[in-house]
């Protein structure tokens, strides 16, 4: 088994990808590392896929997948980690605002030191204010939420021991929740090191609202999978038998007023409304059809789960080995 794979989930970084290439392969050799690089072109509309293919010419190291269209930044890392065979798996975005001098540090945090999981901590960012506030108030969302005292969640520089990304499994926006999603499949050692962060060099930035928009209702979505998405008839179920106790005893109790008033009260045709007449009894009616409806989606969802096949299929069009 190689000591590292890297994984780079890119899209239109074609200007970028030979010089970062020509870093990481210095990187490694300085450190006889043995290694690898998994490309993951996630649909780019430049000329990514062939300054690709002419590094894997170049190299035997080099790796490369090619989406048929965008699926995404989670998308990419859940193939590359798929594809991905090495003791320690580093991840780095393809922008060079990562720097791969940080790669033996994180390769012995996880080798030498015990983690399970490290991420980069951007102490001194490079991007614009456009996109380092909405950063800060995501950091903190997430920490509040996950309890996972980490001051840079997103950043893309990331190194994983090999049984975690073989465990987890990421989608949608979900990559910048990783040590939610690590910590809840029980791995409980997760650091975090100081890293660089440089300018970017080439392109533009792929960042925009929707994607952190998208990344707080992940978060939300994590965090209601993680508790109930093994077992859904937990939240159905409870909430169902609550609403349907409650319709119960507010029937029950209008049921039984209607007996006491027909018995004890003889003039009850002249003063007491029939129970459908009543707004309680709607209610009670709402509660006890909620509530049912409730069970029969918790048996529903069950079955699903049981019986569920991996959603993560992705139409890829090459595949450089």
């Amino acid at each position: 088994m190689k000591n590292i794979s890297v994984v780079i989930p890119l899209f239109n970084e074609d200007e970028s990808l030979p010089e970062l290439h020509s870093w990481i392969k210095r990187v490694m050799e300085e450190n006889n590392f043995t290694y690898e690089i998994w490309f993951i072109n996630d649909g780019s509309t430049d000329n990514s896929w062939n300054v690709i293919e002419n590094l894997k010419a170049a190299d035997e190291n080099v790796k490369g997948i090619k989406f048929r269209r965008n699926f995404g930044k989670s998308a990419a890392l859940y193939v590359g980690f798929a594809e991905a065979e090495a003791e320690v798996v580093v991840t780095m975005d393809a922008d060079l605002q990562d720097s791969p001098e940080e790669i033996p540090a994180l390769y012995a945090m996880v080798k030498e030191d015990g983690y399970d999981l490290v991420s980069g901590w951007k102490q001194k960012r490079k991007d614009p204010i456009s996109k380092t506030i909405p950063t800060k108030l995501f950091n903190w969302a997430t920490r509040k939420m996950s309890g996972i005292n980490l001051n840079d969640f997103n950043c893309g520089l990331k190194s994983y021991r090999y049984d975690v990304i073989k465990t987890i499994e990421v989608y949608g926006e979900m990559h910048r929740y990783i040590p939610f999603i690590a910590k809840k499949a029980g791995f409980k050692k997760i650091g975090e090191l100081p890293v660089q962060h440089f300018p970017r060099k080439y392109g533009t930035t792929k960042f925009g609202l929707e994607r952190f928009i998208n990344g707080l209702l992940d978060l939300i979505s994590i965090s209601f999978m993680s508790t109930f998405g093994k077992r859904p008839m937990h939240l159905f179920g409870t909430f169902g038998f609550f609403t349907f106790v409650l319709g119960f005893l507010i029937g029950s109790y209008l049921s039984l007023d209607w007996v006491l008033t027909f018995v004890f009260d003889k003039s009850w045709n002249e003063t007491y409304y029939p129970i459908t007449q009543r707004p309680l009894f709607y209610f009670a009616m709402g509660f006890i059809v909620v509530g049912t409806q409730m069970f029969l989606s918790g048996f529903v969802a069950e079955i699903l789960v049981r019986n569920s096949q991996s959603a993560n299929n992705y139409d890829i069009e090459k595949t450089l080995n």
